[in-house]
């Protein structure tokens, strides 16, 4: 079973034949069918189905001679909102299946974004047409787990603040990327002083009113991030199948905005605007062409 199954509302599926039935009704009765006809295997085509807002099941596979399907693997997706970034995206095919892994190098967050490339089947079309160019990039998230944290107090002065010396810093590491030493040494002596800054007060505060937000690699996979954001919008929804409730919420972390979904019992706390998610999720993205 996959492991975010229970994300997109499927938390129930224990037994491969209940799962069957599922990808059964993808196949059937698909909101979404992308093929690439010519693909060196026979046929490869992608079926996607909403059980939700925004989010259900992606099956993946290839018809045969006879003209029977055979599945080659699934995932559950959630599609977001807006565009996240503009920056240029690598796309790289996974070892062991037709499926793909995107990185991108966003600034705000100070290191390289992998995810998982939910329009994989499109990108083959648009490869295939020579088309690939510089494209726009919205990122999701399937949440496993996640609690709601109360908000940092700040007053307008200091979100000001906060954002000049963001923008300062993203100049300064774009620069420090091109080989100029005065920005490397700037953004050395600005690291020491954070750290001079959180050895005085770590002693008194709890970390997480010191750290406002953060986005940094969890566990072993490269797509899997532990976040911490405030929350923008949200809305619950139910997934029509199992009937289980989700909770789909605008965040916003690094000053970076994306959305994530999350099963309503994997969340503790009580979501609200001004307050904050602090949770593990797999990140996906879906490129423009």
């Amino acid at each position: 079973m996959h492991s975010y199954l229970k994300a997109v509302g499927f938390s129930k599926i224990k037994k491969r034949e209940e799962l069957k039935e599922i990808l059964l009704d993808v196949i059937r009765n698909y909101d979404e069918k992308i093929a690439v006809e010519d693909h060196e295997d026979g046929v490869f085509v992608e079926f996607s189905k909403n059980y939700g807002y925004d989010c259900g099941i992606t099956v993946c596979g290839q018809y045969d001679e006879n003209d029977r399907f055979h599945v080659e693997y699934y995932f559950p997706f959630f599609r977001g909102t807006g565009i996240t970034t503009q920056e240029q995206v690598t796309v790289e095919r996974h070892t062991d299946k037709e499926s793909f892994a995107g990185a991108c190098d966003d600034l705000r967050i100070g290191i390289t974004l992998i995810f998982y490339l939910q329009n994989g089947t499109e990108y083959m079309l648009e490869n295939q047409k020579g088309r690939i160019s510089t494209q726009s990039l919205t990122l999701s998230g399937l949440a496993g787990e996640g609690r709601i944290l109360l908000p940092v107090l700040k007053d307008k002065e200091a979100v000001k603040v906060e954002k000049e010396t963001s923008n300062n810093r993203n100049h300064l590491i774009a620069a420090a990327r091109n080989g100029d030493e005065e920005a490397m040494e700037s953004l050395t002596m600005e690291d020491m002083d954070t750290y001079s800054m959180i050895s005085h007060r770590i002693v008194n505060e709890d970390i997480l009113s010191i750290v406002d937000s953060y986005f940094m690699p969890y566990g072993i996979q490269c797509d899997q991030y532990s976040i911490l954001g405030e929350i923008l919008d949200f809305h619950f929804f139910r997934n029509e199948m199992s009937g289980e409730e989700l909770l789909c919420m605008t965040l916003e972390s690094n000053n970076m905005q994306f959305d994530v979904c999350i099963n309503k019992a994997d969340l503790l706390g009580e979501p609200a605007i001004g307050r904050r998610f602090r949770g593990n999720i797999w990140l996906q993205g879906q490129l423009h062409f």
